[in-house]
């Protein structure tokens, strides 16, 4: 029978997690983000609504290409990235590269014949917090990847296009963004 696939952002807690859960269940870490705006671009289209252009981050297309092969032989995949907006940023992203075609609206579009996609989330590493949490699988929150996604491309745009500003009238180097 297929195993279950979840993914959790550290090997460390996939460790734990997986002795948790069972032999029907195999628990793989992400590393946390798997995608991110272009490094050298804005990555954002500031004339098309801020439509954004995610791309793979450089140095995790081999986790994606494990995460990949492994949900193709998995009954469901489980997304436990941390409970906060960057973790469910995190769980869409690995949907979209996974099984999900795209967020649309408020849901991850399922490919066909792919496997359920779900988002766990848990505030503990315990057995009970664990298993209750994968009693109440549910749809990613697309209202915490906006969110998420707000944050990113605002800091993207400030840090674009202020910090050249500075750099003239203030000094060389500095960065108006925060990260």
């Amino acid at each position: 029978m297929a195993k279950s696939l979840v993914i959790v952002e550290s090997p460390a807690k996939a460790k734990t997690i997986n002795k948790y859960l069972g032999k029907e269940y195999e628990v793989e870490a992400s590393l946390g983000h798997v995608k991110d705006l272009p490094k050298k671009t804005l990555g954002v289209d500031l004339e098309n609504d801020f439509e954004t252009e995610y791309i793979v981050i450089p140095g995790k297309e081999k986790v994606l290409a494990r995460l990949k092969k492994m949900a193709k032989s998995a009954s469901a995949i489980y997304l436990a990235p941390d409970p906060d907006r960057e973790g469910e940023a995190i769980a869409a992203h690995l949907a979209e590269e996974l099984g999900g075609d795209s967020i649309d609206g408020k849901k991850v579009k399922k490919k066909k014949g792919g496997p359920l996609i779900r988002r766990v989330t848990f505030n503990e590493i315990t057995k009970r917090a664990v298993l209750d949490a994968f009693q109440q699988a549910r749809d990613i929150d697309c209202n915490l990847v906006d969110a998420q996604q707000t944050r990113r491309v605002l800091d993207r745009i400030v840090g674009y296009q202020v910090s050249p500003l500075l750099w003239d009238k203030v000094r060389r180097g500095i960065s108006a963004g925060r990260v």
